[in-house]
């Protein structure tokens, strides 16, 4: 996806995708571990898949959206998205998969991302997901339906996501999330601090290696 403006920042984008060194991929990994880089996940063309014991988010807006980016040939691609955002958030025990085929050797390469499972959480400031399906048990904390999302709460509308101006949108104080798993098109964080972060490539079968 392009380089976007999120609350007054361009962040450069991170995109997900095979690479000649592997080494590159994981200096970057252990550069987010650290806290010490934005972050912005996205794949060209693909979506991809996350699961989470537990997110907890304070300061929730959600509204159905557009995310533009390309497809894997070059082209513009657009795909409908719920945009939830989130001003800060704690995560335990995520996985983040995505699969990238190999037709010419007929296989595929999966990266695993995993992250806040050995007893210290993931944490994360102006959190975004552009999520194409979600399944999870909610609880919401002061909810507010049918607002303009972001109109009491921050952060607003997500920068280079066009939102539909006459859809559904929510916020609330407080989001819980348990047994979280989501298909989503990208994910970006002010802030994103990955502690015990484990980054792995497995060639072979998808099914063996993705998050669920």
């Amino acid at each position: 996806m392009e380089s976007q403006v999120r609350g007054g920042t361009r962040w450069k984008r991170f995109a997900v995708v095979m690479v000649p060194s592997v080494a590159a991929t994981a200096a970057i990994g252990v550069a987010l571990a650290q806290g010490a880089l934005a972050a912005s996940f996205s794949v060209s063309g693909q979506s991809f898949k996350v699961r989470a014991d537990k997110l907890v988010g304070h300061d929730f807006v959600q509204y159905g959206g557009v995310a533009k980016g390309t497809d894997l040939e070059g082209k513009e691609a657009i795909h409908p998205v719920a945009v939830s955002g989130f001003k800060r958030a704690e995560i335990t025990n995520m996985c983040q998969s995505v699969v990238t085929p190999l037709p010419l050797l007929n296989t595929s390469v999966t990266l695993v991302l995993r992250a806040g499972d050995k007893g210290t959480d993931i944490t994360a400031e102006n959190l975004y997901l552009d999520v194409e399906s979600l399944d999870a048990d909610a609880v919401f904390k002061n909810i507010d339906i049918g607002v303009a999302a972001g109109q009491n709460k921050s952060p607003g509308i997500q920068k280079g996501t066009e939102a539909n101006p006459y859809g559904f949108a929510q916020q609330a104080e407080k989001a819980t999330l348990t047994d979280v798993k989501q298909t989503a098109w990208a994910t970006t964080a002010g802030t994103f601090r990955l502690p015990d972060l484990n980054l792995r490539l497995n060639v072979g079968d998808p099914k063996k290696y993705e998050c669920y």
